[in-house]
């Protein structure tokens, strides 16, 4: 105890600078220098460590990339390569398909093709490894979109710029773009593959240059620790041997501050004060009870000696801490007795403290009221008194807790787990079972026991699930497989048809692990997925996937098949009126009357909407013949479908091989030509493929190709016949028809073109183009003369037609009152609003609107109450009939004459080559007449003479 100015002194002494000063004598000390220099070459050791591990970590970073992205990233620059071929073929089926529903849907199939290449596209750019490849990638999906831009341009068939030989560049410099991109990417693999090794060979060299960094290292920090240490406790051990040996004549060397200081300054004091013998001793027992109770102060333990009176003669702070007690009633000199009041709350305690029995030695555990667990022992000493020690055991009863938690929940686990499992012993002995195993393998629970070997628990499981089989005989089929024990995953089947998937592993102790994991329904749903890319998900047929397998499989083996094409007639207008459940019904109802007629071995497949195809194995013509006879037959007779009666029919293309075609495609595509040529010829009934139907498909073809060039190359030209007006001779007007010039074919009539343009969509460009230039020559005429264009019935699928037509008499300034448009009746067939309202438009320009045809269609009459005209052309057909006998031709244009004065309409007879037919529609009151009595179709530059020639012609007439 301090007391006076000294312990003033050192209650003004701030806290913190008392803890730096403890903490300066701690590492001057001689064990502070020892952790000082552990320390260091700890952190050396875990410097280099740290850094050997950070350098297979990015080895195996790159390796990664070499096999995981560069890898992904080709795999997928690949597939977009497939996707584009797939894309190049189906455009080549659109190309000659003449039947818009399969170019619509080849189209469709197109557009989804390239939306999967270029998802293909982004997954290769996203796993590339440098800029290169992301930058081939780009350039990939440019070069296609360029292509699809082509491809659109040569299918619309409205840019007559390009042709097939400019999309096959497009498709090379795809191809060449993709094949850069494989190119990059696997360069990027092995770029980082020599990465790796770069970095494997940096890695060793620089630990061997660390690891000898860090012998050199702990060579200088254990060279400092032997110098500051052990030289100086040498020469403090020689001092203390002569010391003892009497020889007090010794020289004490001054000592540091350290441990090694105070035992020399020790030995001096010792020397000085050897003669005081008794003084010493004494000094040196009451240094040993100091140390003794600085030793029971600073315990982890807490101690209460107690004497044989019951008398308290020591007692640490541990001690009253642990039993949370007041210090004085701890204090040596106090009765034991005195201390029980206080632990009435604790009976535990108190017992322990007491001396209860004569056998005074006992153990306890307990928990105090704060929460807090102690063990207290207590044992006697030889004077008859005894001693307790307390230890707070509150850790290590926490983690014994945690221990039994987690068992618990490691139980309520494997009880829950979706798969069984089973822990063998390094012996093979079952150790842990859970209940999903006899679940899965249906065994009951009292014929497995812990305990029981592999080759037994095979046994019990054989003798239920594996009729005929012994556990040894399991055990050899997993051996002869290469399935040993603690050993990969493997399946086998259960004699109820459940597959079983089990996988084993070995644990680092020697024990196994065997899971096992019900997988039958996984196996169904991926042969089922499998049948489903396989069929089609209506009618369970093949799909033209596994309809073209099968087709090849037969061509391969040389088999003579014939190939079957058929479509339903009549289909869509089921589809449309009934809706599509009766449409998928009757499909349904169509493929189970085709699986009829045909034998085990043929195959029938659905290749969308309507379309079916069969392949008849080992067919001869006759074979063919007969087996499509049966399929109109059949496909002829009524359906009842949802209580609804259906009629329908079908057509049949047959190609035959290996006559018509060694591959699958082209069979296919021959069949499909024979088809066309069934419909042609009145349906219901079935044609075989000719080689003259290849050839008038290309001939198409080729005036396709011919006709997108021609409007580029100003082939096409108008050509002016005179509408004269029998009121007064003169001539009332012109209308345009066109005429092509071929370069080789000479000119090329209306109707053998016309047609052609309206399938391939240049009907619209074209008709712009002719309505520009009938204004543009017209405006050169006399301004009281009209100009008539016809207007085809597909330019009016065409939205912007009565912009086309506003910007016609802009471009040119011809007045809109002296246009005049004319339309047959196929335009109203449409039966669509919006053609009315296009004629509508047009006609509030200005623009008269004419009925071309009149008399030829079967509601004429109901279309002049649908639209009002402005004129009615009587059809030639009529003309060529006037002045013949028997001929009630002459009624019929009294009747529309009539017609149209009554509704303000103006009527025009076309075809009109004799005297006498004029003189008939002049008597029966016809406003307007054209044909090659009064002049044949003419250029435009001839359009001034043929006026002039007209005038004296017209008024002898």
């Amino acid at each position: 105890m301090l007391s006076g100015p000294i312990a003033s002194l050192v209650s003004r002494v701030p806290p913190w600078r008392s803890a730096m000063t403890r903490a300066r004598s701690f590492f001057l000390a001689v064990r502070g220098r020892i952790l000082v220099a552990f320390t260091i070459m700890s952190v050396i050791t875990a410097s280099l460590g740290g850094y050997a591990a950070y350098g297979i970590r990015d080895a195996g970073v790159l390796v990664d990339k070499t096999f995981d992205e560069s890898l992904m990233s080709i795999n997928y620059a690949r597939a977009a390569a497939t996707d584009f071929a797939q894309m190049r073929a189906a455009f080549a089926r659109q190309w000659i398909a003449t039947d818009e529903p399969m170019r619509e849907k080849l189209g469709k199939n197109i557009d989804q093709l390239n939306k999967t290449l270029t998802d293909d596209l982004n997954i290769a750019s996203q796993r590339s490894q440098s800029p290169r490849a992301a930058l081939a990638a780009a350039k990939v999906q440019e070069a296609v979109d360029a292509w699809m831009r082509i491809r659109g341009r040569l299918i619309d068939g409205t840019k007559l710029d390009v042709n097939w030989e400019t999309l096959d560049q497009y498709s090379a410099k795809v191809d060449e773009q993709i094949d850069l991109l494989v190119n990059y990417t696997a360069g990027d693999g092995f770029i980082y593959r020599q990465l790796a090794r770069a970095s494997v060979s940096r890695d060793i060299k620089f630990n061997i240059a660390g690891t000898a960094l860090a012998i050199l290292l702990s060579a200088l920090v254990a060279w400092a620790l032997s110098r500051r240490i052990v030289g100086p406790l040498a020469s403090a051990s020689t001092i203390a041997e002569r010391i003892a040996a009497g020889k007090l004549d010794v020289v004490v060397p001054s000592g540091g501050t350290d441990e090694l200081g105070a035992l020399l300054c020790s030995m001096g004091v010792m020397r000085n004060n050897i003669k005081a013998m008794m003084d010493r001793e004494v000094a040196q027992r009451r240094s040993a009870q100091a140390r003794l109770a600085d030793a029971l102060q600073s315990s982890q333990e807490g101690v209460i000696v107690v004497d044989a009176n019951d008398w308290i003669v020591l007692a640490n702070a541990k001690a009253a801490d642990y039993l949370a007690l007041p210090a004085e009633l701890l204090k040596p000199g106090v009765m034991v007795e005195q201390i029980e009041p206080v632990l009435r709350n604790c009976p535990d305690v108190r017992e322990m403290l007491t001396r209860s029995d004569d056998a005074l030695h006992a153990t306890s555990e307990m928990k105090l009221p704060d929460g807090r667990w102690l063990r207290i022992s207590r044992s006697p000493t030889r004077d008859g008194g005894y001693i307790v020690f307390c230890s707070d055991i509150s850790a290590p009863k926490g983690q014994e807790a945690k221990v039994r938690e987690t068992n618990v929940l490691l139980d309520a686990a494997l009880e829950n787990m979706s798969q069984g499992l089973c822990l063998y012993d390094s012996e093979d002995r079952l150790q842990v079972v859970n209940s999903r195993f006899f679940e899965i393998f249906g065994l009951p629970r009292h014929r497995i026991r812990n305990g029981m070997t592999y080759r037994e628990v095979l046994e019990v499981s054989a003798s239920i699930n594996h009729s005929g089989k012994t556990g040894e005989q399991l055990l050899n089929d997993q051996r002869e497989k290469g399935h040993e024990k603690g050993s990969g995953a493997y399946m086998f089947e259960l004699d109820n048809g459940r597959v079983i998937s089990c996988f084993q592993s070995s644990t680092v102790d020697g024990r196994w692990v065997a899971t096992y994991e019900d997988v039958t329904e996984r196996r169904q749903a991926e042969a089922q997925i499998m049948h489903m890319a396989r069929h089609d998900a209506l009618t369970n047929l093949p799909n033209r996937v596994l309809f073209r397998d099968r087709m090849q499989q037969a061509l391969d083996q040389g088999e003579h098949l014939a190939v079957l094409f058929l479509d339903l007639d009549r289909f869509k207008s089921v589809n449309d009126s009934l809706g599509h459940s009766v449409g998928d019904a009757l499909l349904c109802a169509v493929t189970e009357r085709l699986q009829r007629v045909v034998r085990g071995v043929d195959t029938v497949a659905r290749l969308g909407g309507d379309e079916f195809a069969i392949v008849q194995m080992g067919a001869r013509p006759t074979d063919a013949t007969e087996l499509a006879g049966k399929i109109i037959e059949a496909l002829s007779e009524t359906f009842d479908v949802h209580s609804h009666q259906v009629n329908i029919g079908t057509s049949v293309g047959i190609a035959l091989a290996p006559a018509d075609g060694h591959e699958p495609d082209q069979l296919l595509r021959n069949a499909d030509m024979a088809l066309y040529r069934a419909k042609a010829e009145g349906r219901s009934t079935y044609c075989f493929f000719q080689p003259e139907m290849d050839a008038q498909m290309q001939e198409r073809r080729r005036l396709e190709l011919d006709l997108r060039k021609a409007l580029v190359a100003d082939q096409f030209e108008l050509y002016y016949q005179p509408l004269i007006s029998l009121a007064t001779g003169q001539v009332a007007g012109f209308e345009a028809l066109l005429r092509w010039n071929h370069p080789e074919r000479g000119v090329v009539a209306p109707d053998k073109f016309i047609p052609v343009a309206e399938d391939i969509g240049l009907i619209g460009p074209l008709g712009d183009w002719v309505l520009k230039q009938a204004c543009h020559d017209a405006t050169r005429w006399p301004v009281k003369l009209s100009v008539a264009v016809n207007l085809s019935a597909a330019q009016f699928r065409n939205p912007m037609l009565a912009l086309s037509v506003v910007s016609a008499l802009a471009h040119s300034g011809l007045p809109a009152t002296r246009l005049e448009l004319e339309i047959t009746e196929t335009v109203l067939l449409q039966d669509d609003q919006s053609v009315l309202n296009a004629l509508h438009d047009i006609r509030q320009l200005g623009v008269r609107i004419c009925m071309d045809d009149f008399g030829t269609g079967y509601s004429s009459l109901s279309y002049l109450r649908s639209f009002p005209f402005d004129k009615i052309k009587i059809d030639r057909s009529f003309i060529n009939e006037l002045g013949k006998e028997e001929s009630d031709c002459v009624a019929i244009i009294r009747a529309v004459t009539r017609l149209g004065a009554s509704l303000g309409m103006t009527t025009t007879a076309e075809g009109v080559e004799t005297q006498e037919q004029l003189d008939i529609l002049k008597a029966e009151g016809c406003t307007q007449a054209q044909g090659y009595l009064f002049s044949e179709p003419r250029p435009v530059s001839e359009v001034p003479a043929l006026l002039r020639d007209l005038k004296p012609r017209v008024r002898a007439a």
